[in-house]
């Protein structure tokens, strides 16, 4: 898994964006709680699945994780992640994609 750069944003100067490839075996990046993923999927025919790691357990077993769909040629903003139940043990959220991550861009972004 890669970790990705988390970037700031400013109500004054707001933030500057630079999507980077999602990693095929997926990624990691820093959570406190108002933080976001900005996600793109640039097949302009399929959908494409970002998958986000539950960590809260419940009744002994960890759930599968969160879902989201992304249709073709589509960005959406995906968060804020409640730090009890997205962050592992290194305060991180887990995200992985489905079918092809080449076709996925990914930044995170927190408040």
């Amino acid at each position: 898994m890669a970790t990705l750069t988390v970037g700031q944003i400013d109500r004054s100067s707001g933030a500057t964006y630079s999507l980077v490839s999602a990693a095929a075996g997926g990624d990691v990046f820093a959570n406190n709680g108002k933080t976001f993923l900005v996600a793109r999927n640039a097949n302009g025919a399929a959908t494409r699945t970002v998958t986000f790691a539950i960590t809260q357990l419940v009744d002994g077993v960890t759930p599968a994780g969160k879902a989201v769909t992304i249709a073709a040629s589509t960005t959406k903003v995906l968060g804020p992640f409640p730090t009890g139940i997205y962050n592992n043990t290194s305060g991180q959220v887990a995200v992985t994609y489905s079918d092809s991550a080449a076709d996925i861009t990914v930044q995170a972004f927190t408040l």
